[in-house]
């Protein structure tokens, strides 16, 4: 297994002052899978474990910076070239008492200990240029066949550090494994004990778990476990929407939609969230269902979700302007292209068009055809739109703020609630954009709102 040079001399280092040392986790399981794959994908980051002690390490490596940055847990990290290795010591896991951590570490001169206490087999392998693998727990077959399973006895490794539920859901759909069967029982046994972590960490998971190759089958097979951290999902399963569009229940098409969307995160968690509202506005006329007001129900419920798994507000407010908008009726022409970028700018309206790609390709196979062409048209205009300047926000107006004061117009609201309606005479077409027509109909609006 090929190893970066910086990560070689630190294990000559170790080693030269009379420890062992080791690459381990992910980095290896990632560089055997390269292999088995034929991926020319090269692990990042690279993490060491090692028989000595953090003031071992630190002192080994004194004529370095290394920082201090998980010492309780036995982690340092040595700086080389601007770039983080984590350096642990083996160690041994005490009782785990809150479903995330343990309560202590001891440190171990076995490298086998270590490796027993990680969370799959597929990551408690390590490797030494010189040894080889060292693979206690047939972590390379695993990886060979395509299988996460947990190192020892599921229950009690899940019970330890209950993400670690979450973990592998998210190896299942990054790297399209299976889930052995004992660790699968024990993930739904004891997913309530997710409820007792952290929101952030819940966060990153699922945002990594829906941005895999594998997500549509693992949504299905785990919806309730995925349901205990987003417990407002459960009205959406099994629930048939009775209409001719959709041929699939709520959540069906939520997993369809995630599946056909690209592999960018806002836009997947916005599929996810884009129909959470529709088993609370339902209604049926002619054996036909209707959702009237849903997207913006589902944007109430999908903020509440984003601040409790602490979202930045930046990219919360992405999610739920796209969610709130992802039902709208698009007309293939100019005016309803500028009508639309003057509330979203280019970037957004081109997430948008994403968010509705996703949402017609989980629709009626029979209607998709149709829809997607529409959606083809327009993004057509949209670029026309772009390519030939026409006005669809106030910088773009042949008129500003500072114009309108020199005929006279000074009151600052006044001056922007005027240039607003100008827009959007404009983008209706019912005026040119021209300064002097803009002018004129600016003395027309200022002087009816005085007479």
């Amino acid at each position: 297994m090929s190893i970066p040079l910086e990560v070689q001399e630190i294990l000559q280092t170790l080693e030269s002052a009379g420890f062992k040392a080791y690459v381990v986790g992910g980095c290896v399981r990632d560089a055997l899978l390269c292999q088995i794959t034929r991926n020319p994908y090269i692990p990042k980051d690279w993490d060491i474990t090692t028989s000595a002690t953090p003031d071992e390490v630190m002192r080994v490596f004194a004529d370095s910076k290394v920082l201090p940055t998980g010492l309780k847990h036995g982690t340092v990290s040595l700086i080389k070239k601007s770039v983080p290795y984590e350096i642990t010591t083996f160690r041994i896991d005490g009782d785990y008492l809150n479903a995330r951590s343990p309560e202590s570490v001891h440190f171990s001169t076995s490298l086998e200990e270590d490796l027993k206490r990680r969370d799959f087999t597929i990551n408690a392998l390590a490797y030494h240029y010189h040894e080889g693998l060292v693979d206690r727990f047939c972590g390379l077959d695993d990886l060979q066949n395509g299988v996460i399973r947990c190192v020892g006895n599921a229950n009690e490794r899940l019970c330890e550090d209950a993400l670690r539920i979450l973990r592998a859901l998210r190896f299942a759909s990054l790297l399209g494994f299976t889930i052995e069967q004992s660790t699968k029982d024990a993930m739904f046994a004891h997913r309530q004990r997710l409820t007792k972590i952290s929101q952030e960490r819940i966060r990153v998971e699922l945002t990594k778990l829906l941005c895999g190759k594998n997500v549509k089958s693992v949504l299905e097979e785990y919806a309730e476990i995925i349901a205990v951290c987003i417990p407002e999902i459960f009205p959406m399963i099994g629930f048939r929407q009775h209409h001719p569009y959709h041929h699939l229940d709520v959540w069906g098409h939520t997993i369809l939609a995630i599946d056909r969307a690209c592999e960018d995160s806002i836009i997947r968690w916005t599929m996810l969230l884009h129909d959470i509202g529709k088993p609370h506005t339902f209604t049926q006329k002619e054996g036909v269902g209707h959702f009237y007001g849903h997207a913006q129900k589902s944007a109430l419920i999908a903020e509440k979700i984003l601040d409790r798994l602490r979202w930045d507000k930046k990219t919360k407010c992405v999610i739920l302007t796209l969610i709130t908008h992802h039902d709208i009726v698009l007309e293939s022409s100019p005016k309803s292209v500028r009508r639309l970028l003057s509330k979203l700018d280019n970037e957004l309206f081109e997430l948008l068009l994403e968010v509705k790609k996703a949402d017609i390709l989980a629709q009626n196979p029979s209607l998709i055809s149709e829809r997607l062409k529409n959606l083809a048209e327009i993004r057509e205009i949209k670029a026309q739109v772009l390519d030939s300047q026409m006005a669809f926000c106030l910088k773009d107006l042949a008129v500003n703020g500072r114009d309108l004061q020199h005929i006279g117009i000074t009151e600052g609201k006044e001056i922007g609630k005027i240039l607003s309606t100008l827009l959007t005479l404009v983008i209706e077409e019912k005026i040119e954009n021209t300064q002097a027509s803009l002018l004129r109909e600016a003395r027309t609006l200022y002087h009816s709102a005085h007479k």
